[in-house]
């Protein structure tokens, strides 16, 4: 069945559930924590004037959606970021090479896309650009044959996905039944010893309150130096991270060795801002990390994801998904694909008080319960959304 259009519309996802709970919304009040109000750091915390808000310098353009419609009237779904220039991208680009082709050949595809946008990068922009297709064909392929994406993929791995919450509402995330939670770091080198100071004082807090069963996990976000990520893992060793993602700035390939060489014990993690395939593929061989953090809707989507996947169980490395559980492209990937353990849910788990099903962006997206979750058995990745709410947006 052939491709009849490829179309990418500038729009915020939860335009697609205008029914859904916005953040903070007629919640319940509940007792805060002592680091309410605490913004996590960025790599552009060096700068006072940007310092206190990420969204004082992250460009303000809204999501992307893309819609890839067949001969017989199905289409399949995608979403992605940076809907200014993504969008341009797919529309101007991709669409005239992807329309006409066969609605089944996602390999084809998406070596069509990378190889398409190499005179100005494939990776970065463009590989959002990717993702958004790619997720497209495989709900679209998994709609034209009525099977849910994971079968697929191969079929059920494992009988639920593990959860972790990412966010500072440790309380809440007990409460909601997670065994696991991710602490977004709010420091960085410019707050130099007083920082250190700090961070030891949340994290032991953190600890002390979920207790020493529960697994606790540090989101660095592309802020640190090599030394500030050797002192500050030294100050938390006695708390036992799981893991610290993201602490250099994805490109930095020596840092990351340096901080391998220096940390043996530490258990690290990266790869939610690396893209395509060639990143992964060279740490695969270095080993500068232990678990990959690919991200569905920007790496290249799940024809990417699952050749991520695949070199990493080959090279017995972990996969742990960005933000794998807050839409259904992760959830059936982490399902389907042993190299993946655990999945995350971040981007605003919920407010205190406000159940995770309040949260959906996109309907149809399984929710988590006491930490676990299994994906839709519905056809494609089971996104409940009709062309009449595409066509009024």
């Amino acid at each position: 069945m052939r491709i009849t259009e490829v179309k990418a519309l500038e729009i915020e996802q939860e335009s697609l559930n205008p029914g859904r709970r916005r953040r903070g919304e007629e919640s319940t009040p509940r007792p805060s924590y002592v680091w309410d109000g605490l913004e996590p750091s960025s790599p552009m915390g060096r700068y006072p004037k940007y310092k206190e808000r990420r969204s004082s310098w992250s460009a303000k353009w809204k999501g992307t959606v893309c819609v890839v419609t067949a001969e017989d009237g199905s289409f399949g779904l995608g979403v992605t970021g940076f809907g200014g220039p993504v969008s341009r991208i797919i529309n101007d680009h991709f669409a005239p090479h992807v329309a006409g082709e066969n609605c089944m050949a996602t390999e084809k595809l998406f070596d069509m896309m990378s190889r398409l946008a190499t005179p100005y990068g494939s990776q970065g922009l463009a590989s959002y650009a990717i993702s958004a297709v790619d997720l497209a064909l495989w709900d679209l392929k998994g709609k034209v044959l009525g099977r849910p994406v994971y079968e697929l993929l191969g079929g059920p791995q494992k009988e639920r996905i593990f959860c972790y919450a990412t966010g500072f509402e440790a309380a809440w995330y007990m409460e909601l039944g997670f065994q696991a939670m991710k602490l977004p770091f709010p420091y960085g080198p410019a707050d130099g010893e007083e920082g250190l100071r700090k961070a030891e004082e949340l994290v032991a807090g953190v600890r002390e309150l979920i207790g020493p069963d529960v697994a606790l996990m540090l989101d660095c976000w592309m802020a640190l130096d090599v030394d500030y990520t050797v002192r500050l893992a030294e100050v938390l060793r006695p708390y036992r991270l799981r893991w610290i993602e993201d602490f250099l700035l994805p490109d930095d390939t020596e840092g990351f060795a340096q901080v391998r060489q220096r940390l043996p014990w530490q258990t690290l993690a990266t790869g939610e801002h690396w893209y395509l395939l060639q990143n992964f593929a060279r740490a695969a061989n270095e080993r500068p990390v232990d678990i990959w953090q690919p991200d569905p809707l920007w790496v290249g989507g799940i024809s990417a994801c699952t050749r991520i996947c695949h070199i990493a169980e080959g090279a017995g490395i972990e996969v742990i998904p960005h933000g794998g559980m807050n839409s259904p492209y992760g959830q059936h990937l982490a399902f389907a694909m042993p190299a993946i353990t655990w999945g995350e849910r971040s981007g605003g788990v919920s407010p205190p008080g406000v159940p995770l099903a309040e949260m959906v962006k996109l309907p149809g997206t399984a929710v988590i319960e006491d930490g676990y979750l299994v994906p839709s058995d519905a056809p494609g990745f089971g996104i409940e959304v009709d062309r009449a709410l595409l066509q009024s947006l």
